[in-house]
């Protein structure tokens, strides 16, 4: 382990931990995008067995303490790992499920971490809601009644941890009272809207269920930053091969200065990920968190629209057809860009709190 000026020995460990983090996703994701394609509309939109082995490899106990079987790692390992899942457009639900264990009791914990359950968070019953928005669904401690929308990849799960106007509540997805009606998305998956008419649920003893959002949110924005980047290299990759007028197209000055504005776009973004996630391993205030957290999602929702879709312009004709990789990095941008608030939702609340502060 190397230590850099500077650097406490600490620093530097922790510096090589995100980095074999890092390695062991790539190692294991591969650039191959062909897995992605298979799975797009398919029921579930995801692979239950590749799922149990990310679970195998400790991920979705990433933001778990070790006492209850996670690694217990900070936030700044999160992002690392939730931008190789971007690059990788990783369909399996890491960053949900992570939302839903760090709110469950130990009981329920162990058979989600090692992958046996998957439980999907339900909490949004409007468009662009954030985590303090109230819940209009009730619960009376043993029967679930009301709707939540937006509930991604909601199909072939085991079940739904439900916010409701008083606390969480967890329930099975074959109970009766239970109906799912689902909408398929750009990505090759779906939303789903969630309708409960009486349906029996267990009530889950108070959980941190704010700063679960928020590490997902910010886990969201590092994935569309992660999903970003990799849309930049394929498309300076192919600026360099594709030839025109006799020279590679990257040699003209235009697409030179799209691309220099592309690569400050994901500097300034890539910036903005790793202050939050500093912000919150620091421990600041809840608004300084909120306002970090939101800063970055804003930032790489913008960032996710204007790249991908420079990447396809960049790409010419090819980069509209479906067989061409650079669509699915859009497609996925498209549909995870208001995913856990729009851009305009999370400026509104960055303004707000810089106004408190």
């Amino acid at each position: 382990m190397r230590i850099e000026s500077g650097q406490t020995a600490a620093d530097a460990e922790r510096m090589e931990t995100i980095r074999m983090l890092r390695d062991s996703a790539i190692a294991f994701l591969g650039a191959d995008l062909g897995r992605v394609r298979r799975l797009r509309f398919q029921d579930t939109g995801f692979d239950r067995a590749t799922w149990r082995e990310m679970c195998g490899l400790g991920w979705l106990g990433v933001r778990i303490p070790e006492a209850q079987g996670g690694l217990g790692f900070g936030m700044q390992e999160y992002v690392a790992l939730a931008t190789e899942l971007g690059a990788a457009l990783v369909p399996e639900p890491l960053i949900l499920v992570g939302l839903s264990a760090r709110c469950l009791p130990d009981d329920e914990l162990l058979n989600v971490l090692s992958g046996e359950r998957i439980i999907l968070p339900a909490w949004q019953e409007v468009a662009n809601a954030l985590a303090d928005a109230p819940a209009h669904t009730t619960f009376d401690g043993r029967k679930l009644i009301g709707e939540k929308r937006f509930v991604m990849n909601a199909r072939g799960v085991d079940a739904y941890l439900v916010t409701t106007s008083s606390g969480l509540a967890l329930v099975e997805a074959t109970t009766q009272g239970v109906s799912l009606s689902t909408e398929k998305t750009q990505d090759g998956g779906h939303f789903g809207t969630l309708r409960f008419d009486g349906a029996v649920a267990k009530a889950i003893p108070v959980a941190p269920f704010d700063e679960a959002v928020a590490d997902a949110t910010l886990a969201s924005a590092a994935y569309l930053f992660g999903l970003s980047e990799r849309a930049f290299r394929l498309t300076i990759d192919y600026l360099k091969i594709r030839r025109q007028f006799g020279k590679p197209i990257g040699a003209f000055q235009a697409l030179q200065h799209r691309a220099v504005d592309l690569y400050l776009e994901l500097a300034l973004t890539r910036a903005s990920v790793e202050s939050a996630a500093t912000t919150i391993d620091a421990k600041a205030s809840i608004a300084q968190q909120q306002a970090a957290v939101s800063r970055a999602k804003a930032r790489a929702s913008r960032c996710g629209a204007l790249v991908c879709r420079e990447a396809i312009q960049m790409h010419g004709a090819i980069g509209y057809t479906d067989e061409a990789d650079i669509g699915l990095f859009l497609r996925k941008a498209m549909t995870l860009i208001n995913h856990f608030g729009s851009e305009r939702a999370h400026r509104a609340r960055y303004v707000a709190l810089m106004k408190v502060a």
